[in-house]
């Protein structure tokens, strides 16, 4: 039996597959601990782990975090994300340190998995020299000698002209994220830690073992060393979990009965302003012989500012269990999480990837031949409807979704995730043996 402690950072898209992992752990017969904000401390105690909750580290809530860090008021597009790296997921590192050393304290553990951007969980395994599984919740992140740097959403080059391009772009991130590199060396210091060797883009993936959600079929050759990556499909529970299922739409026997295509639009759980996508994609499938499914990812489930077309069914949230079997097209804002849902269900996808990991999202759709980028986050209605008519029509777009979908089928990542960790445990323990 090993002792685990596992640690999310506060959003759905990294807080749910690590429930899934505790579970997988929980399950397995070991003792579970899951560090994480209060927003989540329900999704971990239903699969049974033991709850320690952001303390000294600053909690938030997703949907506002400017309220906790005014300093990401008014971002967007890639302003956003650089704030949101350096005062979200760089600055909370030495207080998440703080809150997990005075649990190593109480009860030393074996291993530490965590989701790549948990930093305090890097820097506490690093205090404690325990074992450290890092878990990328978004697409694989890891700076490359020969890709675009992460994040842009632009595909591997293809000749010499664009091999040059991205060494500038190599160049210029460096120099843009000066200001997050400095952020991840004051909070080593704040963690009781040296300056380190890595820069803050390489430090938070494990040295060891780096659990990448999704299959090679939609990562980009690299010719870095990736002997420490390992894919392990969707983590998504497979049984059911204490507590109630969760409740499905009144009008949900329309989904099941539906005689024309069922279309799921989703405005994903961060930037939730239904204008970005769920509008044009009313005002271009409103007529259309189809059935559109909209999620809001608003659990308040607040009415939607524009007029619902006769054709649509809105939700906050459908389990995507439920939905994705009755589902022909999906027209995503790029949730990673989301993305490979559908493609674990053979389910083709339009992505309007805008900020954020999403525009990375959007170009690995397209890079593997499973989808459309729109190449925007706030798409026109015209766009959103010849990508759809392209992804309803096209045989291969709509062939490869189905080969991911059976290389999905290979996998059962959570429990993948165990077996992977509790081999490294075993690594650690024979070399500290040694």
């Amino acid at each position: 039996m090993a002792d685990v402690m596992v640690a999310a950072m506060p959003f759905h898209g990294h807080a749910g597959p690590l429930a899934a992992v505790a579970g997988a752990f929980v399950a397995g017969g070991h003792r579970v601990r899951a560090y994480t904000g209060a927003a989540y401390e329900s999704a971990f105690s239903a699969v049974g782990a033991d709850v320690i909750l952001w303390r000294s580290a600053r909690d938030f809530d997703e949907h506002d975090p400017s309220g906790s860090y005014p300093e990401l008021a008014g971002r967007r597009g890639p302003r956003q994300m650089l704030a949101n790296v350096e005062h979200l997921f760089v600055r909370s590192g030495a207080g998440q340190c703080a809150d997990l050393l005075e649990a190593w304290r109480g009860r030393p553990w074996d291993a530490v998995v965590a989701d790549a951007t948990s930093l305090g969980a890097a820097f506490a395994a690093e205090r404690t020299g325990t074992a450290w599984v890092s878990v990328s919740t978004t697409p694989l992140a890891l700076p490359s000698r020969r890709l675009p740097p992460p994040g842009l959403g632009i595909a591997p080059a293809r000749n010499a002209a664009e091999r040059a391009r991205d060494a500038a772009l190599r160049r210029a991130a460096r120099s843009a994220t000066r200001g997050i590199q400095r952020a991840y060396r004051d909070e080593r210091t704040r963690a009781g830690l040296g300056p380190g060797r890595a820069r803050f883009d390489e430090a938070t993936a494990s040295p060891d073992l780096v659990c990448a959600v999704g299959v090679p079929e939609l990562e980009y050759p690299r010719e870095d060393p990736t002997g420490r990556i390992v894919f392990v499909g969707e983590l998504a529970r497979r049984s059911p979990t204490p507590g109630p299922s969760p409740a499905l739409p009144e009008w949900w026997s329309e989904v099941v009965r539906s005689a024309v295509p069922v279309v799921h639009v989703t405005q994903g759980t961060q930037n939730l302003d239904p204008s970005d996508l769920i509008a044009p994609t009313f005002a271009a499938l409103g007529r259309q012989p189809v059935l559109v499914v909209a999620t809001t990812g608003r659990p308040d489930a607040a009415p939607l500012p524009f007029p619902v077309p006769p054709n649509a069914r809105v939700a906050g949230f459908v389990p995507h269990a439920a939905l994705l079997p009755h589902v022909d097209v999906m027209i995503t804002n790029g949730g990673w999480g989301g993305v490979l849902a559908a493609l674990a269900h053979g389910v083709p996808l339009v992505v309007a990837g805008g900020d954020l990991d999403k525009p990375e999202a959007a170009a690995r759709v397209a890079w593997a031949g499973a989808g459309i980028d729109l190449r925007t986050g706030r798409p026109r209605p015209r766009a959103i409807l010849d990508a759809w008519r392209r992804v309803s029509r096209d045989a291969a777009i709509r062939g490869r979704s189905r080969e991911l979908a059976a290389r999905f089928a290979e996998h059962d990542g959570p429990a993948e995730v165990v077996a992977h960790t509790l081999a490294l445990i075993d690594r650690v323990r024979a070399r500290d043996r040694g």
